[in-house]
């Protein structure tokens, strides 16, 4: 199932932000291994140039992060394919997901495009109210939170996946334990030098396994609030 999605003039783009140009992302993703057609078309569908700010819309479409303010970023659109791929790997069917990090809004918005009840944490005040602005001008109903991400969303789990955007040195394990049985966790592992994409599944009896995805760069997953 596909959320709908109000898809206003500005969203379709033109010049470095039209169909064409998005086209060409799709590619260098296939290129570089992202295989979920679902997810290639939720990239290919959210316009990431109205995630950013306006002055950097003409690279919306390359595939790098971008700063968004506070010191926070945009992720790579690989890096986005790649960990919402994860979520439906092993024929996985996920229903409710979990973000950690809201930042732009972009991430949760590529999970509501594949029709996933999306509840999204983010810390910093000014980057989530933004955000809910994008969410409502593009029709996505998805539940957010100004909270710390690190204790994420206990009253609404447990979460057939979650996402985090922001890297710590280890899992956390209040996150770990709002994850369903069968569900998934992928999350950026490490300090300022070295970080992995980390992929943890929980079997139906509660077992956990866990795979390195890629080397990755995110941001550090803080705790507190900043309004």
């Amino acid at each position: 199932m596909t959320a709908r999605m109000r898809l206003h003039p500005e969203a379709i783009g033109m010049g470095m932000t039209s169909q064409r140009v998005r086209d060409r992302l799709i590619e260098r993703l296939r290129e570089n291994g992202i295989v979920d057609e679902r997810v290639l078309n939720a990239i290919r569908t959210v316009p990431r140039h109205l995630f950013i700010d306006e002055a950097l819309a003409t690279r919306a479409y390359e595939d790098t992060a971008l700063p968004i303010g506070h010191g926070q970023t945009i992720s790579q659109p690989w890096v986005v394919a790649k960990m919402t791929e994860a979520l439906f790997a092993n024929g996985a069917q996920p229903a409710r997901v979990l973000e950690v990090g809201t930042g732009s809004g972009y991430q949760a918005a590529i999970l509501a495009a594949l029709g996933l009840e999306v509840h999204t944490v983010e810390r910093i005040g000014e980057l989530l109210r933004t955000a809910r602005k994008r969410f409502r001008a593009l029709g996505f109903n998805i539940r957010s939170k100004h909270d710390d991400g690190r204790i994420g969303w206990p009253e609404n789990g447990p979460f057939d996946g979650i996402v985090v955007t922001a890297a710590a040195p280890a899992l956390v394990d209040a996150l770990a334990t709002q994850l369903a049985p069968g569900g998934t966790l992928v999350a950026p592992v490490g300090g300022s030098c070295a970080q992995s994409l980390m992929c943890l599944r929980k079997d139906a009896d509660g077992v956990i396994s866990q795979a390195n995805l890629a080397p990755v760069v995110f941001v550090p997953l803080l705790s507190g609030l900043v309004d």
